[in-house]
């Protein structure tokens, strides 16, 4: 039996357990439970070991991490059949990855070797998709090279269920060539492991693939290291082509099949033509990866393609929920048609549901309108390229059927600027080009700021009714015109706008299927949404000219953005039933707010910084999160009797007097710091989620935390009048306590061995201390104290004491159950500013297990009974008015 050298300690071991079993177990019933034991050993030792040598090909960039991914999860029940699914975008890196894998499990089978019963068959069919498609004979060939390379047979099924096989089907795009060569598990003899890459990830879905990879793609670092290896036969490129490659990798965008083409195709040549080549790329994308990527597009239903290319050409960075009520709007169907695109890679959503698209899938998708008819921009059904816009609009060759997109672009290097003073083409054109195209369902413009305003009072555009999506920022007129009626449009964008109202002269216009208002940074001074009864998020954010008085009495409304909206006074949100998010300007002068006694779907509340005096929240049961901090002139705050998913509660410097949190299970922070007038605060029955309670300089007089098992930190900072603390039960999770500045007499603390810090500094009052101490605990690291002392001329508590007075910062570190047993000697320093020397040393060299001592100050006699200090190693003496030390030193 043969063991490769690189498996080192885990082939030894492998070995052994087997020459173990075969001597004890042969002609055995117990044989079986021995391989399975070794087979388990190496399972355990390949999943635990660093040292596995991949041996990838050192061009193969940033590969071997992910191959390791993928070895891992074939290891996974060694008796099972499993098959595994590697997916992503074209030219993303999965068939060289599935090569890399199969390759290394090929060359590394010897370990296996009488112990697991090695494949006996291995296949890797390449062009899966290109050979099964070619011909009505296409799979049956790739049938007979899976039956070749495993064993000559004519029935697949019979041959794969008698052979444990290791098989790759690369670039599956179709479930009927997955059912024709994969089967079913029960094909397959146990122990067999199918790999299966794919554009389209519901082929390993509709198949039942479990494990499913999706190839990530190169990192800048991976992509520079990458090319510089095919271009330069080196990690780093060579001098004068730094810059050069950076422009080269940031055009790849992490895809391993452009860089390996451009790679190639830049070996060799000088600075000119490698400036020229990437001048090309700008205008004439590189046909060999588009074509590659092509082939998911093919594959797509007819509906599907006009989805994908409206995403490509216009809506993509737009969020999920705007792309999807504007497309529906137009007849498609649209939540279908995104899951179909992104699990075919060519779509993607962010962690906030923003729509996002590959640079190159971007591009494929341009260049397929491009082609319908090439060189004849005005046939074509989408437009962004801002001269051929122009050209079109003043030479009146409209197609109605326009996508139209005016925009800055890096990709193509181009400015839109169609401020009307710096153009020859004037507004008529533009006017009118516009009012011609009939079918014009999304438009986005962006308007540089250089547009004379003097003039916007008495120009506008005109804009067609078919439209979905309207987008102009910096729009320079102060309203939109009467004669668009815009009872097609979905969603508006006029951010950063001269705008003023909405519709000239005031008019009102029923909008029903208006969902989406985006007017952020503009001019508005009025805003009337009467007639707009289906709006759902609406953006006024610092629209700083909207005065006084606004009413969104919206029943579907979600979203709400009124940051940097500072002159609103009057807010009223009485049905808003639906608002999920409310976002709120930093300082509110607000002195009326009318909240939906029934807000059932929202999530957040932010209203801090205002002037409100009370705020009934009425019906919220899925509030998570209420922030009314800063809310310096807050009387009164009526909780809903319950709020299961109430998570994070700030009430911070408000003038509230009483609060009765109600019924909020979930509650994990509450905040009431400064609030100076707060006398009573009502707890819930149960705060089981509580883990930061913070109620420093109120009024409290006693605190009950015993129904609260969870706590972790609880800030009493200067509680004046604090006089009880009721602590009952074990405080197993209490890490931090500060109870400083407060009138306690007595503190029992129960059980907390997982306190670290307690602050009772001026806690002059303070006489007993009772700490629960597990007396099982072994004695744990020896102490640290570091004590700072400053002289003081009188001490409050007995102004006519003649004795020394001084004060000192205290800084004790020791195991907790100790630091519970010398609590009292700390107290007994800290309760005022004058004391006796005796005292002062007896209190520091009763801490026996004191290993390190720092006293820094002024502080003229050093401790004369140091010599009790028996652990004690490091003496630190920080003073200048020491006199003399003592005969124990």
């Amino acid at each position: 039996m043969k063991f490769p050298s690189s498996y080192g300690l885990i082939a030894r071991i492998a070995k052994e357990q087997y020459q173990r079993a075969f001597r004890m177990a042969l002609g055995s019933t117990l044989y079986p439970v021995w391989v399975r034991n070794v087979q388990n050993v190496v399972r355990d030792h390949m999943s635990d070991s660093c040292d596995y040598d991949f041996n990838i090909d050192e061009k193969l960039v940033g590969m071997e991490s992910r191959v390791k991914e993928v070895v891992s999860s074939l290891g996974t029940g060694f008796d099972d059949v499993l098959m595994i699914g590697i997916k992503g975008m074209g030219g993303g890196g999965k068939t060289t990855l599935a090569r890399a894998v199969f390759d290394q499990i090929s060359s590394h089978f010897d370990v296996f070797d009488q112990i697991s019963s090695q494949f006996e068959g291995k296949s890797f069919v390449e062009n899966f998709r290109e050979v099964s498609n070619a011909s009505l004979s296409g799979l049956k060939s790739l049938q007979k090279q899976v039956l070749r390379d495993v064993l000559n047979d004519k029935d697949i099924k019979r041959v794969m269920h008698d052979r444990k096989v290791l098989v790759v089907l690369d670039d599956v795009d179709h479930i009927d060539q997955l059912e024709a060569l994969a089967g079913e598990p029960n094909w397959l003899k146990p122990g067999s492991r199918i790999i299966i890459t794919t554009r389209d990830e519901q082929v390993l879905v509709a198949h039942w693939v479990k494990f499913i990879h999706d190839v990530s793609l190169l990192s800048d670092k991976e992509a520079i290291c990458l090319f510089g290896r095919y271009a330069f036969g080196r990690d780093n490129p060579i001098e004068g082509h730094k810059e050069l490659s950076i422009q080269v990798v940031h055009y790849a965008s992490g895809l391993l099949l452009t860089l390996r083409v451009l790679s190639s195709f830049l070996c060799g040549k000088n600075e000119l033509e490698w400036t020229d080549a990437l001048e090309r790329l700008k205008t004439i994308p590189l046909m060999e990866t588009l074509k590659k990527l092509e082939l998911s597009y093919i594959s797509l239903e007819e509906d599907y393609k006009e989805i994908f290319l409206d995403i490509g050409c216009m809506l993509k960075g737009l969020h999920k929920d705007v792309v999807v009520t504007t497309l529906e709007s137009c007849g498609f169907h649209i939540r279908n048609g995104l899951r179909v695109l992104e699990q075919k890679s060519l779509v993607t959503f962010s962690k906030f549901e923003f729509v996002e698209m590959h640079d190159h899938i971007i591009e494929m998708g341009r260049n397929i309108v491009r082609h319908s008819h090439p060189d004849k921009p005005h046939k074509h059904s989408r437009l962004w390229v801002c001269n051929e816009i122009e050209e079109i609009l003043s030479n009146d060759l409209v197609n109605k059927n326009f996508v139209c997109k005016l925009e800055k672009t890096n990709r193509f290097s181009l400015v839109t600027d169609i401020s009307f003073m710096q153009y020859v083409l004037n507004l008529h054109n533009f006017r009118e080009g516009f009012r011609k195209m009939k079918g014009l369902r999304f438009l986005s413009v962006l308007i540089e700021d250089r547009f004379d305003n003097s003039k916007s009072k008495k120009v506008s555009l005109d804009f067609p009714d078919t439209l979905r999506y309207l987008s102009v920022k910096c729009y320079p007129f102060r309203s939109l015109p009467k004669t668009f009626q815009a009872n097609n449009l979905v969603a508006l964008v006029m951010a950063y706008s001269c705008i003023i109202q909405l519709w000239e002269g005031g008019e009102r216009k029923v909008l029903n299927k208006m969902r989406f208002l985006d007017l952020n940074h503009s001019r508005l001074c009025t805003l009337d949404l009467g007639l707009v009864q289906n709006l759902e998020t609406l953006n006024l954010e610092g629209c700083n000219n909207l005065l006084i008085y606004v009413d969104i009495s919206h029943s579907r409304l979600r979203t709400l953005d009124l940051r940097r909206a500072s002159n609103l006074e009057t807010l009223i949100l009485n049905v808003c039933r639906n608002l999920v998010e409310l976002q709120m300007p930093i300082v509110i002068i607000w002195n009326n707010f009318t909240w939906p006694m029934n807000a059932k779907s929202s999530k957040n509340l932010n209203i801090s910084h205002s002037k409100l005096k009370t705020l009934d929240i009425g019906l919220t049961p899925n509030l998570e999160n209420l922030d009314l901090g800063n809310c310096n002139y807050l009387e009164e705050v009526h909780m809903a009797d319950e709020c299961q998913k109430l998570k994070n509660v700030k009430l911070s410097h408000s003038k509230l007097r009483t609060l009765d949190i109600g019924q909020t299970p979930s509650c994990e922070n509450l905040d009431l710091g400064n609030c100076n007038y707060l006398e009573e605060l009502h707890m819930a029955d149960e705060c089981q989620m509580l883990k930061n309670l913070k109620i420093s300089h109120s009024k409290l007089r006693t605190l009950n935390i015993r129904l609260i098992p969870n706590l972790e930190n609880l800030d009493r900072e200067n509680f004046n009048y604090m006089e009880e603390i009721h602590v009952v039960g074990e405080r197993q999770k209490l890490i931090n306590l500060n109870i400083s500045h407060s009138k306690l007499r007595t503190l029992n603390l129960g059980p907390t061995p997982n306190l670290e810090t307690l602050d009772l500094k001026e806690c002059c009052n303070l006489d007993y201390t009772l700490c629960g101490v597990d007396e099982s605990h072994e004695v744990g690291p020896l102490a640290v104290l570091h004590l700072i002392v400053e002289s003081r001329e009188s001490c409050p508590l007995h102004p006519n004491n003649s004795l020394p007075k001084f004060e000192f910062s205290c800084f004790y570190e020791e195991d907790r159950p100790l630091l519970t047993r010398n609590l009292e000697k700390l107290i007994s320093l800290s309760k005022c500013a004058c004391t006796n020397h005796e005292m002062f040393s007896g209190s520091i060299c009763g801490l026996q297990r004191l290993r390190k001592l720092k006293l820094e100050g002024n502080i003229r006699d050093v401790l004369k009974d140091l010599d009790q200090l028996e652990c004690l190693e490091e003496l630190f003496l920080l003073s200048t008015t020491i006199n003399h030390l003592p005969d124990s030193i």
